[in-house]
C-alpha cells in the first residue's frame, strides 16, 4: 500500500538519486518528529496545569491570565521570527556540510536577540499597565494581569536565548534537545506554581504572581539546560566554533529568512490581539472560557508544531542536498502523520469536551460554552495541522514571503473581521469568534496546500 504518493510527487523533477523506501521516510521522519511533538504537547498540557491551577483562585484570574498571552507573544515576535530563520538556515547548512556557516548563524542571532531583548523587555515593563489596557482589561482582572506582564516580559533574556539555540539544534535534527530542554523548564514551572500560587509547604501565597514567578524560574533553567547543549561532543553547532563578531554573510542570511518571518509573526499577533478584542468585550466568563478553549487548541496545535519541526528540517536539509524531490516526499509524510493525529484528538474532544472543561469550573455557563467550542474544535484541528505542516515545509526551505502574506490575509484580516462580525451583528456571541477562528484556519490550509503542490518553494536559493 503507497502511504506516501512517491511517484505524484516527483512527477515534475523525477527521481534525483536513491529514494529510500516508505518504512525508511516514515521512520526517519517520526525520529525527527515525536520528540519535538512530545515536547510541543507537553509545553501545552503544562499550560493547562497553569490554566487549572490558576482556576482555583476564580474565573477572573483565568482572565487575567489570557489577557496577557498575546501581548506576551506580540513581544516575543522578533525573536521567534528570528528563531525560525537559525533552524531553516541550520537545516540548509547541515545539508550542504557547512559546520562554520551554521555556528556563524547561531552568534549572530545570540548576539542580535540580546541587544532586542533589552529594548523590548524595558518597553514592556514600563508601558505594561497601558498595554494591558488596550487589551480591553476589566477592573477585576486589570491589576493581576499587569503585574503578570511585567514579571514575564521583565524576564524573556531566559526565553530569547533558549529559543535560538534550541531553534538551531533542531535545524541540525537535535530534536531531543529542544525537548529535553523545555521539559525540564515545564516540570520546574509546574512544581513551583504549585508552591507558589496557593502557598503550599511554607511557600508564600502569591496567586497569580506566583504562577508569573515559576514561568520565569521553569524558563532560567531551561536555559541552561539548552547552554549546555552547545557544549556536547560531536555537536554540529557547538560554543568552540561560537565567534561573537561582525559577519556580513550570516547577517544577510538572518535577514533574508528573518524579515519574512518576522512580517509573519507581526501579522499572526496584531490579528491575535484584534481577535482577542473582540472576545474580551464578551464579559469575563466568556473571556475564561475563550481561554481554556486556546489552551486545549493549544494541545491540538502542538501536534501540527512538532511536525512542522520535522517538516523544516527535513525539507531544509534535503534542499541543501539538492533532493527536491525529497523534500516533497518528507512533506507529505508529515501530513499524513498529521492527518491521523487530527482523527484521534478529534474524537477525544466531540467525545469529552464537556467533561475536559468541567476541570477548571462547574459555573453551567463555562460548560455550555465549552461544548459548543470543542465541536468547533474536531473541525479546525485537521485545518490546524494540515497547515501547520504545509507551512513548515516553506519555512524549510525559506519561502517566507508567501507565509507572511498568507498570515497577512488569514489571520490579520479574516479571523478578526469575521469573529466581530459573526460575534456582533449576527449576534452569536462566543461561538462567532470561534467560527471566525474556522474560517481562518480553512483559508490557510487552502493556500499553503496550493503553494506546497506548486513546488515553487524547491527552488529558493538560500
Amino acid at each position: 500500500m503507497q502511504v506516501i504518493p512517491i511517484r505524484q510527487l516527483t512527477r515534475s523533477t523525477g527521481a534525483l538519486g536513491e529514494i529510500p523506501t516508505q518504512r525508511q521516510i516514515i521512520i526517519k521522519t517520526i525520529s525527527i518528529a515525536w520528540p519535538s511533538m512530545l515536547e510541543s504537547f507537553l509545553i501545552s498540557l503544562t499550560g493547562f496545569a497553569d490554566t487549572l491551577m490558576v482556576s482555583a483562585i476564580g474565573s477572573s484570574a483565568i482572565a487575567a491570565v489570557g489577557l496577557t498571552t498575546q501581548p506576551k507573544f506580540l513581544g516575543l515576535a522578533v525573536f521567534m521570527s528570528l528563531s525560525t530563520a537559525v533552524s531553516a538556515l541550520t537545516a540548509r547548512r547541515l545539508g550542504e556540510g557547512n559546520q562554520k556557516s551554521a555556528n556563524g548563524i547561531l552568534s549572530q542571532a545570540l548576539a542580535i536577540g540580546v541587544l532586542i531583548t533589552i529594548v523590548v523587555s524595558a518597553a514592556c515593563v514600563f508601558f505594561a499597565d497601558e498595554i494591558i489596557g488596550l487589551m480591553g482589561s476589566e477592573p477585576d482582572t486589570h491589576n493581576d494581569a499587569v503585574l503578570y506582564f511585567q514579571v514575564i516580559m521583565g524576564c524573556i533574556l531566559f526565553n530569547t536565548v533558549s529559543l535560538i539555540i534550541n531553534a538551531s539544534q533542531r535545524g541540525a535534527g537535535k530534536t531531543r534537545v529542544a525537548m529535553l530542554s523545555n521539559l525540564t523548564a515545564n516540570a520546574v514551572n509546574v512544581v513551583f506554581n504549585y508552591l507558589l500560587i496557593g502557598g503550599n509547604f511554607g511557600f508564600p501565597k502569591l496567586g497569580v504572581l506566583g504562577a508569573a514567578v515559576a514561568t520565569v524560574i521553569g524558563t532560567a533553567v531551561g536555559c541552561g539546560v539548552s547552554i549546555l547543549s552547545l557544549f556536547r561532543r560531536k555537536s554540529f553547532v557547538s560554543y568552540r566554533l561560537l565567534k561573537f563578531k561582525f559577519d556580513r554573510q550570516s547577517l544577510w542570511a538572518l535577514a533574508g529568512v528573518g524579515s519574512g518571518t518576522l512580517i509573519e509573526q507581526i501579522c499572526l499577533r496584531v490579528g491575535f490581539v484584534l481577535f482577542t478584542l473582540s472576545v474580551t468585550k464578551l464579559g469575563t466568563t466568556a473571556l475564561a472560557a475563550h481561554q481554556i478553549g486556546m489552551n486545549l487548541m493549544g494541545i491540538s496545535f502542538s501536534f501540527g508544531d512538532g511536525l512542522m519541526v520535522a517538516a523544516v528540517a527535513l525539507a531544509g536539509r534535503s534542499l541543501g542536498e539538492r533532493r527536491e524531490d525529497l523534500a516533497k516526499i518528507y512533506g507529505s509524510c508529515c501530513q499524513r502523520i498529521g492527518i491521523l493525529c487530527s482523527a484521534v484528538l478529534s474524537f477525544i474532544f466531540i467525545t469529552f469536551g464537556r467533561n475536559i472543561f468541567n476541570f477548571f469550573s462547574d459555573d453551567p455557563a463555562i460548560l455550555e460554552y465549552g461544548i459548543m467550542i470543542t465541536r468547533i474544535m474536531t473541525v479546525i484541528t485537521f485545518l490546524q495541522i494540515g497547515q501547520v505542516v504545509f507551512i513548515g515545509c516553506l519555512r524549510g526551505a525559506g519561502d517566507v514571503r508567501f507565509t507572511a502574506v498568507a498570515s497577512f490575509i488569514c489571520v490579520t484580516f479574516i479571523r478578526p473581521f469575521m469573529g466581530w462580525l459573526l460575534c456582533y451583528p449576527f449576534g452569536m456571541g462566543l461561538m462567532g469568534a470561534w467560527l471566525g477562528t474556522a474560517s481562518d484556519q480553512f483559508v490557510r490550509f487552502v493556500l499553503s496546500y496550493l503553494r506546497f503542490r506548486s513546488g515553487k518553494w524547491t527552488k529558493i536559493k538560500l
